[in-house]
């Protein structure tokens, strides 16, 4: 059996992020026995904005649930859903989630992932934090959840935003237990690799 992983993009700016994770996870070797993904109100027009509409997220081989379908497997512990990650993650959806409060399909689920002692992740772009959000992260840390700032690394060398996106979302994957090729602190073979398949040694 593979993992049942559940992805939600809210309206947060950052969808780059949720794009390149649906792509890694799409091609990744771990079993995922299941990936169901959900949009928030907001996000696709987020996604349209800062994608400039190349792609289509129905491209992705995942099943796209509406934001206010309750009946979708995963709005159920018994589904058994084991990890959801939360990409971009609004304060909004941050907030409420911290709250208990249940009122769409995401914090449903995230609610349901809580509750059945999932892995719940949480990829926030936001910057600066007030207090509010603070606490709120403080809170939900507490309740079992991985806040997982959207906040690129520099030690692979990243050579463009592509690579520099993949910092975070090696990351992220990383948490969510799935396989992939990403640098690795003191992994002098990756850096190696990559320069001499950009002709830079």
């Amino acid at each position: 059996m593979g993992k049942k992983i559940i992805v939600a993009i809210t309206g947060a700016s950052g969808s780059v992020y949720a794009k390149r994770f649906l792509e890694k996870l799409k091609v990744s070797e771990t079993p995922v026995e299941s990936c169901s993904v959900v949009f928030s109100k907001n996000a696709r027009d987020i996604w349209a904005y800062e994608l400039n509409e190349k792609i289509n997220p129905e491209a992705f081989p995942f099943p796209i649930s509406e934001p206010n379908d309750f009946y979708a497997p995963f709005a159920s512990g018994s589904a058994g859903y084991d990890t959801m990650v939360i990409i971009p993650c609004s304060m909004g959806t941050l907030g409420r989630i911290a709250a208990g409060i249940s009122d769409d399909l995401i914090t449903r689920a995230a609610d349901v992932i809580l509750k059945e002692r999932g892995r719940l992740i949480l990829v926030p772009r936001e910057t600066p934090y007030n207090l509010i959000h603070l606490r709120n992260m403080v809170t939900l840390t507490e309740a079992g959840a991985i806040v997982m700032p959207a906040t690129p690394s520099f030690y692979s060398l990243p050579a463009n935003m592509d690579e520099l996106v993949d910092t975070v979302i090696n990351r992220v994957l990383d948490l969510a237990g799935i396989n992939n090729d990403g640098y690795k602190w003191g992994d002098e073979k990756f850096l190696t690799q990559r320069n001499t398949e950009k002709g830079d040694i």
